[in-house]
């Protein structure tokens, strides 16, 4: 505790002066430095909380502009959005606080168990040495003797008892207080929820706009391309039809071939699109028919008594087959196991296999994609991937059953 009291001083002391240093340049530099280090200062107490009494703190934090330069211009943005962010200044005033009455909070539950020690040493003989001058009051025990001393000791022994069962919420409260400056308010969460909400139009935007692109694309080089063939043999077979059937014949067979493969990519683009068998049977068939298609043995177990909505179910679907898909392409896999379960309104979908690991959610990968899919739902993605493996991607989507 001493050495958080310290750091806490330490990054307050360095803080004010940094800010004090902006207007004439140098705080520019050396204040986007020292918020960072308070960020993670904070971070490791947010840690703290969670680890030690359960209390979650969640990080309030405006996003930074990925495009951000370098330079003395960056810097000078990068300087202004920290301090525009309100997070920045709750973290600066809790420094204070940590070491005034976050200091009490914390030290009280240790007191209170070490303090029961001290009966200890008194019954032992050595409440002789502090009572040259007079009575040793230990609480309310004014010890003088060894009758007092061993009465010193069974209040002790309450102050114990106390600690052993108080001692949990007394800390608790010291994190409360850490929570009340380190957590968002209404007004950050509420800002956060919009920019959230924006972001995953933009993605749903973007992915409808791709997604309209693809079926274009797949229709004027596929099933267009086919009927307008059909079109054309159609037309010489008209013409030929009484000038020379036998070559008639020949054309309305390729015709009828060409109708057949236009059909077939028709019905593989609605596929694509949402699958028959995800319309009419439900997520928990549909990927289960997905799972008999793979080279690779696929074990697939699903525990939904009801539906989920239509969006929901092709939004789960598809992220699921591109988890599936990277397992086959990437992970060297042999087996893959997928679990899908609705609890305490939630859709669960776990997706494992023993390849090799190393996936990770970045820039260009298909998880990202996945994780826009499912945030466009406020779903989260997770993936843990040690090299060697195995690889799990665990997937939760907020929704109800009907």
């Amino acid at each position: 505790m001493i050495m958080s009291v310290t750091a806490s001083v330490v990054l307050f002391t360095i803080t004010v002066v940094s800010l004090a240093l902006i207007p004439i340049g140098i705080g520019l530099f050396t204040t986007p430095v020292v918020l960072t280090a308070l960020r993670g200062y904070t971070a490791r107490r947010r840690l703290l909380a969670a680890k030690w009494s359960d209390v979650r703190i969640l990080t309030p934090y405006r996003r930074m502009p990925a495009d951000l330069r370098g330079g003395f211009v960056g810097q000078v943005k990068r300087c202004a959005l920290m301090l525009k962010d309100p997070a920045t200044w709750r973290e600066i005033l809790w420094l204070p606080v940590d070491t005034t009455a976050g200091c009490v909070t914390a030290l009280l539950p240790a007191a209170l168990i070490v303090y029961p020690f001290e009966s200890l040493v008194l019954a032992a003989g050595l409440w002789r040495l502090f009572t040259e001058g007079g009575a040793f009051w230990y609480g309310p025990v004014a010890v003088d003797s060894q009758g007092t001393a061993l009465l010193a000791v069974s209040f002790g022994l309450v102050i114990f008892q106390l600690a052993v069962r108080y001692n949990t919420p007394l800390l608790r409260v010291h994190f409360a207080l850490t929570k009340s400056l380190l957590g968002p308010t209404n007004e950050m969460t509420l800002a956060q929820r919009v920019d959230h909400l924006t972001e995953t139009r933009h993605d749903a935007v973007d992915s409808s706009a791709a997604e309209l692109r693809r079926i274009e694309r797949d229709l004027h080089d596929g099933a267009q391309a086919r009927l307008v063939a059909m079109g054309m043999n159609l037309g010489a077979i008209e013409a030929l039809v009484e000038k020379d059937p036998a070559q008639a014949k020949k054309l309305l067979a390729m015709a009828r071939e060409s109708s057949a493969e236009a059909l077939t990519e028709l019905r593989d683009l609605v596929r694509g699109i949402h699958p028959p068998v995800l319309a009419e049977r439900g997520l928990g068939d549909a990927v289960r028919a997905l799972a008999l298609r793979l080279p690779i043995e696929t074990e697939v177990t699903v525990d939904l008594p009801r539906r989920a909505d239509a969006p929901v179910e092709s939004a789960a679907y598809f992220a699921v087959s591109e988890v599936l898909t990277n397992a086959v392409k990437h992970s060297e896999a042999d087996r893959v196991f997928a679990d899908i379960h609705h609890t305490d309104g939630i859709l669960r979908i776990s997706v494992t296999d023993n390849g090799y690991g190393g996936a990770a959610v970045g820039a260009g990968s298909g998880l990202s994609g996945i994780e826009r899919r499912l945030g466009t739902f406020d779903g989260i993605l997770a993936v843990s991937s040690p090299a060697g493996g195995p690889t799990m991607v665990t997937m939760e989507i907020p929704c109800e059953l009907s």
